[in-house]
């Protein structure tokens, strides 16, 4: 547990009384979203107060900010449960040829690395098994499973813009001048360096994995941002290694419109509570249903109107739930209990094979949705 507010000390409640929680695995915390976001939030305050944890002393890796900074680092993307909650796909255009040894041993020259003190961002790979792990790619059924780490110096805007003002208010006064807007982004930049190293930093992590049977990389992330910040990364080792975006015959938004109007869904499928409709139109307006009942008269109106259905919640096959978007992107995966309990009879003390098996089945069925969603929209365009 932390607790947090102002001019705090670990470990210690505050005036605010507000706690953080953590997350107990094993000997880690895990920080959850809501946890990290409130932790950023105080460090933007301690910042422009001058008021940093330790009476001021900040150190980098003890103390309260070392805690902080190894609980930011296992928050819940650097954890090694095999479970993707997100699948941005891309297809391979050529057959993957190197094993996972080879891959390796070429991502070994793109090892993370943190931040130096006046870089705002790294990136490089981490064992995806975890920091036990010692190898950068974990093999399994066919699929080589990597990870991404990203760090990022945290340098509230509020803080840079304050000390702008100041800047400025002086300059100003001593010179009876105005500072107009070239010389403060000159102004901008020179505190941008200022402060970067004095910046607390927080740690991101990209998980993805390419199927070299089927020709597919899956990324778990929602932002194409961080899909092409990890194939940039990979390219930098690898060189060339050329993917595209699936291409579909059938218009996404067009058939799942289709599904509802007709009241009909493939028969593997099943039609969740949540979906989004927007006009086609350039200034169209959007309609979100949450927990609502899709085939209701009040769903078929804004369709009839012209609206075309974006995202659509669906339950596929009994093994998983995800929402499937125009741009082919399924998100918010929620895996079926029984299928992640297929696995249960490992034992825990076997940790490395617990953890094999169930990427193997994550794999596997992320592989399957892939390929039934495209044959869904008529197969891909070549």
């Amino acid at each position: 547990m932390f607790t947090s507010g102002r001019g705090f000390l670990p470990g210690r409640p505050c005036n605010s009384g507000t706690e953080i929680k953590a997350v107990s695995c094993g000997s880690d915390n895990v920080v959850g979203p809501a946890a990290e976001q409130h932790i950023v939030r105080i460090f933007g305050y301690c910042f422009r107060q001058g008021n940093m944890p330790g009476n001021g002393q900040m150190r980098r890796d003890s103390g309260f900010a070392g805690t902080l900074r190894y609980n930011l680092r296992l928050f819940r993307g650097a954890g090694i449960a095999m479970w993707f909650k997100n699948v941005r796909a891309y297809r391979l255009t050529s057959p993957f040829a190197l094993s996972a040894e080879k891959l390796g041993e070429k991502l070994a020259s793109r090892s993370f690395e943190p931040c130096a003190r006046s870089q705002a961002v790294a990136m490089g790979w981490v064992p995806p098994l975890g920091e036990d792990g010692a190898e950068l790619v974990h093999a399994a059924a066919g699929c080589l499973l990597v990870t991404m780490r990203r760090e990022e110096k945290l340098l509230p805007p509020v803080v840079v813009s304050e000390q702008l003002a100041d800047r400025v208010a002086v300059i100003e006064a001593e010179q009876g001048r105005k500072v107009y807007r070239k010389e403060r982004l000159g102004l901008k930049d020179e505190i941008v360096q200022d402060c970067l190293p004095r910046a607390f930093s927080r740690s991101s992590y990209v998980r993805a994995y390419i199927d070299t049977r089927a020709d597919w990389i899956f990324i778990d992330a929602v932002s194409a941002a961080r899909g092409e910040d990890l194939l940039n990364v990979m390219r930098d080792c690898v060189g060339s290694f050329p993917v595209l975006l699936p291409q579909v015959m059938k218009a996404p938004a067009t058939v799942m419109t289709a599904w509802l109007q007709r009241r009909s869904l493939p028969s593997d499928f099943e039609l969740g509570q949540d979906c989004e409709l927007r006009d086609p139109g350039e200034e169209g307006g959007v309609v979100r249903c949450r927990g609502v009942d899709l085939l209701s008269e009040e769903v078929e109106t804004h369709m009839h109107a012209g609206k075309q259905v974006t995202r659509l919640t669906l339950n596929w096959d009994g093994r998983l739930q995800f929402v499937l978007a125009e741009d082919l992107c399924l998100r918010r995966f929620k895996f079926a209990d029984e299928l992640m309990k297929e696995n249960a009879e490992i034992p825990e003390a076997d940790l490395a094979a617990r953890l094999d098996a169930d990427f193997a089945l994550m794999a596997d069925a992320v592989t399957s949705l892939q390929e039934r969603i495209i044959t869904l929209f008529g197969g891909e365009s070549k």
